[in-house]
């Protein structure tokens, strides 16, 4: 019977701290900002063959010729990467200066891609193996990192770009260099 009490006492201490715990963590402020491991870091080397006729392809030597931009990394095949062209086009138009790395895709769909969507590369790198991709510490499409005039990666975002990511991202331009 004392040793019956005791496995229920315990039972309940369990049962406390997995909710005081869980109660914790819910308390907590949600952060969705990813650092990534490559924030500060030059960017990996690499020198991929143009994914369209229309564009150069891209060196990790484009990207530290003393102008910072952004680097958008995305794909034909990836919804949310049509969601954020009319975001790279504004950018685009306020005078910043993209490249891509088009990941697993096809040349004939990244043109109908870009014929269909608008197109604010000066360069496209095309990576069939997502290998720089994976340098960069990118998992997903689309992601955009703002690379300063050195080559350094400064900023990453994770995603499409909305609206409301613009003008952070013109200020982590700035802070670049821009």
């Amino acid at each position: 019977m004392r040793r019956l009490r005791w496995s229920l006492w315990l039972l309940v201490a369990v049962a406390l701290s997995v909710f005081a715990l869980f109660g914790l963590q819910l308390s907590r402020p949600r952060n969705d900002f990813v650092e990534s491991a490559m924030i500060g870091k030059p960017m990996p080397a690499f020198d991929l063959p143009a994914m369209v006729d229309s564009r150069p392809g891209l060196a990790s030597t484009d990207l530290a010729d003393g102008t910072p931009r952004l680097l958008n990394v995305f794909a034909s095949w990836c919804v949310p990467c049509a969601a954020e062209a009319p975001q790279l086009a504004a950018l685009e138009r306020e005078g910043v200066p993209i490249v891509a790395v088009a990941i697993r895709d096809k040349p004939d769909s990244v043109a109908r891609f870009l014929g269909n969507y608008g197109n604010p590369f000066t360069r496209i790198g095309r990576d069939d193996i997502s290998e720089v991709q994976l340098s960069l510490g990118s998992s997903g499409v689309p992601e955009t990192f703002v690379i300063d005039g050195a080559g350094t990666i400064t900023y990453q975002h994770i995603g499409p770009i909305m609206d409301r990511d613009i003008p952070v991202l013109l200020e982590e331009l700035r802070k670049a260099g821009a």
